[in-house]
């Protein structure tokens, strides 16, 4: 049987008297591909968030690998060797391409080693060209490269990316659906995405949340021919 490597059990959140998140039970294999999908206000994201450690839920819990880490900080899961891309990443702006992918490497390596691990992502995500760029002057396509390059400079075996696609152009969305394709090879990923092409060129398996619950998950193509999922979330013209 496929490894567990992310488990939720009866996950809920709260806020007052709304449940962002509803008793979610989720279970995602080593090297798989998951997109999680609704419009806002579905609930995708408190997930994400509980998920990731940015927020603590009111109830139930959250396994990575089988160990409980329900409340753990998101320094606390990235130590166990998560990647985790959030919308608003920690990066900097004034230092080069490389030097925010080393800093990252650093953290694990010593510094001959990370040396090479920043020569390697370089190379695996094509930004030879721009590493000594400062980060701040890159377009946003080349800057989401870097900040998926700093994720991957710790070698996770799981990745958590929160809308990797968002404002990027479709040459970009390309090359980012090859190099999401090439760390399944070693990697599980899980996407928060509202981009439906880049998630129909992408994705097996999808989650749709509707309400803080599941509504459905299952292929991509069963999910799109769905009449709920698609007069409620893409539109009958999807």
């Amino acid at each position: 049987m496929a490894e567990v490597v992310l488990e939720t059990q009866n996950l809920t959140m709260r806020f007052g008297g709304v449940v962002a998140s509803d008793n979610v039970n989720f279970k995602l294999n080593a090297r798989e591909l998951r997109c999680l999908i609704g419009p806002n206000g579905a609930g995708k994201s408190t997930f994400f968030k509980c998920v990731t450690g940015l927020l603590t839920p009111s109830d139930g819990q959250v396994f990575m690998r089988g160990d409980d880490v329900t409340g753990w900080a998101p320094h606390q899961i990235a130590s166990l060797g998560v990647g985790i891309k959030t919308q608003v990443p920690s990066v900097m702006d004034g230092l080069s391409a490389f030097e925010n992918i080393w800093l990252s490497a650093r953290r694990f390596l010593n510094v001959t080693e990370a040396n090479h691990k920043t020569d390697e992502v370089v190379s695996r995500l094509s930004l030879n060209n721009i590493a000594n760029a400062e980060l701040g002057r890159l377009a946003h396509g080349e800057r989401q490269r870097v900040e998926l390059g700093i994720v991957l400079a710790g070698d996770p075996w799981l990745v958590l990316l929160d809308e990797p696609a968002a404002g990027m152009t479709a040459e970009d969305v390309e090359q980012m659906t090859q190099i999401i394709h090439e760390m399944l090879n070693t990697t599980a990923v899980v996407i928060v995405e509202h981009d439906m092409q880049f998630i129909r060129s992408i994705a097996s398996t999808v989650t749709v949340f509707h309400q803080g619950a599941v509504l459905m998950e299952d292929h991509v193509d069963r999910v799109m021919a769905d009449p709920t999922v698609r007069n409620v979330y893409l539109g009958k013209n999807a």
